[in-house]
């Protein structure tokens, strides 16, 4: 039987505060030694993604900015050969960031609230407000299919804001630094779908796949997969607000849960 894990990152794989996936190396490094494709699926930036991918010796699909596009690297599948000089094949889901961002400045116009997006800030502001260096925000501001947004106000307000994007024409998900504005065919469920089938396909054998993150926003991702599973927040508490039937729920808080999880199913 083949694995495959489609995980988030942030909270989840790499640490809250650090960003370091440490405490998950034994299981990346069995997932490596035995063939298991981890396929990260995240609300961060291809260009992000690709920095941690080089980090973790990584070469398989990825899916950027909450499911806005499957990225397959040339020549990964078989069923997939493209005579391009592409590095990679991508299925774009997402809408536009420009569409997106022009949404944005449309909400602060008729919602009078104060809102910023990552596209408003500089990468020194991004840095401070999440702990990564001023390179890392720079790549995580060359998006191309969200916006990650900080609304200040209470909770009524963020509900109004969450109506106003839907009724124009948008997608709004509660996140943990930030919330995120992306398009209504973007979704990690449905580029998690996609990369099912191609791997189904590909391979001609049977497939398991487990999913694991830490928050709501990935709750598509884990409804989309045979093993859902769910670490515990830099809070020391699991989420409350993902419920899902045979959701298993790790032991341990982000790298550590995701370290324990997969060893105990694949090893």
């Amino acid at each position: 039987m083949k694995y495959i894990i489609f995980t988030d990152l942030d909270g989840t794989l790499l640490d809250h505060h650090t960003y370091s996936f440490e405490k998950a190396k034994e299981a990346l490094v069995f997932t490596k030694e035995n063939k298991i494709p981890v396929i990260i699926c995240t609300s961060k930036t291809q260009a992000e993604i690709e920095v941690y991918r080089e980090k973790m010796n990584n070469n398989d699909p990825f899916i950027p900015e909450n499911g806005g596009a499957v990225i397959i690297p040339k020549n990964y599948f078989k069923s997939l050969l493209d005579k391009e000089k592409n590095r990679y094949i991508i299925v774009e889901l997402g809408t536009p960031y420009y569409i997106i961002t022009n949404v944005l400045n449309e909400l602060k116009k008729i919602t009078g609230a104060t809102i910023r997006g990552f596209s408003d800030l500089t990468p020194e502001e991004i840095s401070t407000l999440t702990g990564i260096d001023t390179d890392s925000a720079k790549r995580a501001k060359k998006r191309s299919y969200s916006e990650p947004i900080i609304i200040e106000g209470s909770s009524e307000v963020v509900r109004d804001i969450k109506k106003k994007v839907s009724s124009l024409g948008l997608n709004f998900m509660e996140g943990g630094r930030f919330h995120h504005i992306f398009g209504s065919a973007t979704d990690k469920g449905k580029a998690v779908n996609i990369l099912i089938r191609i791997y189904k396909e590909d391979t001609k054998e049977p497939i398991t796949t487990i999913g694991i993150g830490d928050s709501l926003i990935d709750l598509p991702m884990l409804k989309a997969v045979d093993i859902p599973i769910v670490v515990k927040k830099f809070s020391g508490n699991y989420d409350g607000r993902v419920h899902i039937p045979g959701l298993v729920y790790a032991d341990g808080i982000g790298p550590e849960g995701w370290n324990k999880a997969i060893l105990d199913i694949v090893r």
